[in-house]
């Protein structure tokens, strides 16, 4: 066993990078190889031309932002000494589909989007507050999204164990 002790220097950029690859045949089905993390299948529904054999990718961005304000909150609460079992999400998006399509004028992505978290701890309101203030300044996929200057709305509610 090795332990190693360090800081980081953050005077400077500290990139990482990943990637992933992906095909599709001319369908509306997708096929996303993310290496030693298996594989994702984005496709629309049978009754929008897919072969409904995953979610949409629009749905993956959903869950792409679900899954980072996990990550994140985690994170965070780990820093901050916050203690917690489970998060739960529910989430929805709306997106004026006229724009998809083709229209001018009409943004092609999401309108608004609405996540309720539902966090179970036995810490204090307030101290929930400061870890989801500090979990929203820090979540790429949440901050991606408003910065497109969608209505995102994020509601955190504490539940106890």
């Amino acid at each position: 066993m090795s332990t190693t002790v360090a800081s980081e220097d953050f005077s400077s950029p500290i990139v990482r990078r990943k990637s992933i690859e992906a095909e599709n045949k001319a369908t509306l089905k997708t096929k996303v190889h993310c290496g030693e993390y298996g594989t994702l299948v984005f496709d629309e529904p049978v009754a929008h031309g897919g072969t409904g054999e995953g979610p949409s990718p629009l749905q993956g961005g959903l869950a792409a932002l679900c899954g980072c304000k996990s990550v994140t909150f985690n994170r965070t609460a780990k820093e901050m000494g916050f203690l917690y079992s489970e998060l739960c999400f529910s989430a929805e998006f709306t997106i004026d589909v006229r724009g998809r399509m083709g229209l001018r004028g009409v943004v092609p992505h999401f309108r608004t989007v609405r996540v309720d978290i539902k966090v179970i701890t036995s810490e204090s309101l307030e101290f929930l507050q400061k870890v989801v203030q500090e979990t929203e300044a820090r979540c790429p996929v949440y901050n991606l999204i408003c910065d497109a200057q969608v209505d995102v709305k994020c509601n955190w509610v504490k539940k106890e164990k």
